[in-house]
């Protein structure tokens, strides 16, 4: 079964930033792509950013111009740079894999917490 480790979560000051990292294995099929999501308490989880393995990647707007998303394929890792982070950027960030089967795989999730 595939396994995603997320790591970078923390408490961080607004106006801060983060780097989230996650790296898959046990994969069996390759990879489309990868992305992460974010759910805060009682919200839906919402995409935040994802990036094929081409390089393309897509964002929620709210997260435009703040965050970057990138990935090492030799490594099977994708990141998040976070910056400008702002108290409603506050949420469990979750990372995501979906692969050239179709199936769609998650990790347990890092805490992102933004507060003075």
């Amino acid at each position: 079964q595939v396994q995603l480790v997320e790591s970078g979560g923390g408490l961080v000051q607004p106006g801060g930033s983060l780097r989230l990292s996650c790296t898959a294995s046990r994969i069996v099929f390759s990879i489309d792509a990868m992305g992460w999501y974010r759910q805060a308490p009682g919200n839906q989880r919402e995409l935040v950013a994802s990036i094929t393995m081409g390089g393309s990647s897509n964002y929620a707007d709210s997260v435009k111009g703040r965050f970057t998303i990138s990935s090492e394929n030799a490594d099977n890792t994708v990141y998040l740079q976070m910056n400008s982070l702002k108290p409603e950027d506050t949420a469990v960030y979750y990372c995501k894999l979906r692969d050239s089967a179709g199936y769609n795989h998650w990790g347990r999730g890092t805490q992102v917490t933004v507060s003075s």
